[in-house]
């Protein structure tokens, strides 16, 4: 259960991260004066490499040990952890975007609106919930 519980701890970690990090960007779209979006940048890359990237190292980590201790041999055939796990690694590609998004603000080459990234602060929204139902309900 230590493992179970630690790997939800740093889960919520990395998922307080990919609630918020979109959220700056939407803010920092739509700034206009250097002294904001230099603050947005600090900002975003310590919540990135500072919360979020160690979130995600250590939600994998004790993941995984759960999966090589007990749940693979009791779950390993079940569809609900094959759609678990593939859902978590396309959220680990939203995390990389996140990073890529935070270069192109870095270097002063962000394409898009705050709008776009409205709609991207979203997509962390629809991966939680569905991977929480699929872990706890196990629907499949």
């Amino acid at each position: 259960m230590w493992l179970k519980a630690l790997h939800m701890i740093f889960m919520v970690t990395w998922f307080a991260g990919l609630f918020y990090l979109p959220r700056l960007f939407v803010y920092h779209a739509s700034s206009e004066d250097s002294t904001s979006i230099e603050r947005f940048k600090v900002m975003e890359r310590k919540l990135y490499f500072g919360i979020m990237t160690p979130g995600l190292i250590l939600t994998l980590l004790f993941g995984v040990w759960m999966l090589n201790d007990y749940a693979w041999a009791a779950y390993g055939q079940a569809t609900w952890l094959h759609l678990k796990l593939g859902l978590i690694g396309l959220l680990c590609l939203y995390h990389l975007a996140c990073g890529k998004w935070l270069l192109d603000f870095k270097h002063n080459r962000n394409q898009h609106s705050h709008v776009y990234f409205r709609w991207m602060n979203e997509v962390p929204v629809l991966f939680l919930v569905i991977i929480i139902i699929l872990a706890t309900v196990k629907p499949f």
